[in-house]
């Protein structure tokens, strides 16, 4: 039997002979994996943010949930995905509590969406919510469950369509929740979750719903997540992205119809429903659609800085919209005796309206304003352009101890880059190298005679060099790429003559496509952004990545623009100070995907040869690990013992 937690340090548990050496019989002494978690236990001790790039194969989970759990104070893990917060939960956390005298008070936490609302089933049995044979059948499966879950997460229902529209109507998300007014409060899945980790010391959540937490932290509604003084971020590196979804704001033609979905359903639900409601719901749709069409129909995002000059043409539009918002809210509030089914309604079209009239207004230069267009919803966008002062004064000047981890944080070996754009004045740093013997293990292939990826060839170059590649690799690989549209060429092109089998990203959903990449000998997956990172494939299976492009972030994304912009204006160089770290990271992500053991061997492939070619090319070279490297295919052949194959032609 161990001593109590508290007197143990992180050297006793990663030491040679350590704790965990005696705990797990395939344990590996990692000199990274210790100076990583002596740095996290000096950073909660001691009260100071750190910022540590641990390799990957350092083995970073346990080396900052070990000390978490030592430090006896209240701390809040989020990561990168849903994924990774199950795998700390339901894999890291019940190992380490095999071992230890005392119970480990450690819970996590979703986004309410992820939560069956009991109320929700309960009415829907009663009352015609439901459409067709799918919804009816998904419901079926959805109540027999909620008679035996402990949790109400989602993420049980193994057998519900990831596309189910019935779950959608049945979540607990906060639009129609009554809170501590609803009759099922006290057995209500999310006011357990709330349960659980109030009496917690370890909460692990995900990104999405920490800066969601904590942008609403000074709103009336109030926070999701307990108080907390320790905050360590794994896979730190998406942070600003995140943080700027949630710091902004965005309205859409699709939220004003669920708005006005839901009204018509709790009135009826409730006898409250009327001739003028009905009339004013009716006017709201109309007035939607005609503002929202005004914008065009042309898919993507876009930028949008004409606001004034908009108005003059449309005024009445934008008018008639906020009025029939308003009247909605006037509406609901004026009901006697309102059910309070009725307050998260009338709060939900006063925001909205709010959020329209502070877009239009455009008045912060602080923000990118835009529009997104995705199949029929339109949405009008607001995001910050920097989140710098807003983390460092909701999060590092509030919150003593915040750790930043991820396997791709350093750019030519240093954390200037992460450190300005987050905001994070002053922090302990480390690099742990990955415990992997990369110059043996991985060889980066870039081939000399392509023409530049900007050019109109670069397609059907790329297409024979990809397919010389993956003959060598007798597939084995992931093939991925910076657009959608360079992804489908490529595919086109190289499929019809591939012997392999050949997976397409949009033919299933991506665990689909990985489950059945997995299983398949030699096959192949083309892919775009979602497969650089998050995904894990050991062994032989994936014996090659190849990624077409330098991974800039598209220069007229209205966000990347805005950004770009400000740097320009405040003196600095948006494309050394900005452009080049951002993609360094990316790429470092995407070879990621080929070593992850020490048994895992392979050829990564970069088909952009200014990496070799120009002066901010070194930038990438010194942000990468030390792989063998070559510009001879012949290489690539003899790396995977194989003889000079005849390339088929295309």
């Amino acid at each position: 039997m161990q001593p109590p937690a508290q007197v143990l340090t992180a050297r006793q548990f990663f030491a040679r002979r350590g704790i965990l050496s005696e705990w797990h019989p395939n344990y590996e002494f990692r000199e990274g994996q210790l100076q990583m978690a002596e740095a996290v236990e000096s950073a909660l001790s001691e009260r100071k943010h750190l910022v540590v790039e641990a390799g990957t194969g350092t083995g970073k989970t346990l080396a900052y949930l070990i000390p978490a759990i030592l430090s006896a104070r209240k701390v809040v893990i989020s990561t990168g995905t849903k994924n990774l917060q199950e795998q700390l939960y339901y894999k890291d956390v019940p190992f380490l509590q095999q071992h230890f005298d005392n119970r480990l008070r450690v819970a996590y936490m979703k986004g309410r969406a992820n939560y069956l609302c009991r109320q929700k089933v309960y009415d829907a049995d009663k009352e015609p919510i439901l459409t067709g044979l799918e919804e009816v059948s998904d419901f079926k499966i959805i109540r027999d469950w909620e008679q035996n879950t402990q949790t109400g997460d989602r993420a049980e229902l193994k057998d519900l369509p990831e596309s189910s529209t019935a779950w959608a109507k049945l979540d607990a998300r906060r639009d129609l929740c009554t809170g501590q007014k609803c009759p099922q409060h006290e057995r209500c899945f999310v006011t357990e979750m709330q349960r659980r980790a109030a009496e917690a010391d370890i909460v692990i959540v995900n990104h999405h719903l920490f800066f969601a937490d904590l942008a609403l932290k000074r709103e009336e509604h109030g926070a999701v997540i307990p108080a907390y003084t320790a905050v360590i971020f794994d896979e730190a590196h998406e942070i600003e992205d995140v943080a700027g979804q949630y710091f902004g704001l965005a309205v859409s033609n699709y939220q004003i119809s669920e708005l006005k979905r839901d009204v018509l359903a709790t009135s009826r639900r409730k006898n409250l429903g009327s001739t003028e409601l009905d009339r004013i719901l009716m006017t709201l749709e109309e007035m939607s659609e005609r503002f929202f069409a005004l914008f065009g129909q042309t898919e993507g995002r876009a930028g949008f800085s004409g606001q004034h000059a908009w108005l003059v043409q449309n005024q009445q539009a934008f008018d008639d919209l906020t009025v029939a918002l308003e009247l909605v809210s006037s509406h609901l509030q004026l009901i006697k005796d309102a059910p309070e089914e009725i307050h998260p309604l009338h709060r939900r079209a006063r925001e909205m309206a709010h959020c329209i009239r502070f877009w239009m207004e455009a008045s912060d230069p602080g923000f990118v304003y835009w529009i997104e267009r995705r199949n029929r919803t339109t949405s009008l966008q607001a995001t910050p352009i920097e989140v710098a002062a807003l983390l460092t004064e909701r999060l590092f000047d509030e919150i003593d101890t915040v750790v930043l981890t991820s396997a791709t944080l350093a750019v030519e070996g240093g954390f200037q880059f992460l450190q300005q754009r987050l905001g994070l004045r002053a922090a302990r740093t480390l690099v742990v190298p990955g415990s992997f013997d990369y110059p043996v293990q991985a060889l980066l292939y870039v081939p000399q005679h392509l023409p530049d990826p900007r050019s109109d060839g670069f397609a059907a170059a790329a297409a024979q060099e990809v397919l010389r590649i993956l003959e060598a690799s007798q597939g084995r690989a992931f093939v991925l790429f910076t657009s959608f549209q360079q992804m489908r060429l490529v595919h086109e092109r190289v499929s019809a003559f591939l012997e392999y089998p050949v997976l397409l990203q949009g033919q299933a959903p991506k665990n689909a496509l990985l489950e059945q990449f997995r299983a398949t000998p030699n096959c192949v997956l083309f892919g775009s952004a979602s497969f650089w990172q998050g995904v894990d494939v050991q062994g032989e299976q994936l014996s090659c990545v190849i990624i077409d492009k330098l991974p800039f972030a598209v220069p007229n994304d209205p966000v990347v623009e805005a950004r770009i912009r400000t740097i320009r204006d405040s003196g600095g160089n948006p494309f050394f100070d900005y452009q080049v770290p951002q993609a360094a990271i990316a790429l470092k992500q995407g070879f990621g995907r080929l070593i992850r053991a020490r048994t895992d061997r392979g050829v990564l492939v970069l088909l952009d040869n200014r990496i070799t070619r120009t002066r901010y090319g070194q930038i990438f070279f010194d942000s990468l690990p030390d792989y063998d490297f070559t510009t001879n295919l012949g290489a690539v052949e003899r790396f995977f013992d194989q003889r000079p194959a005849q390339a088929t032609r295309l």
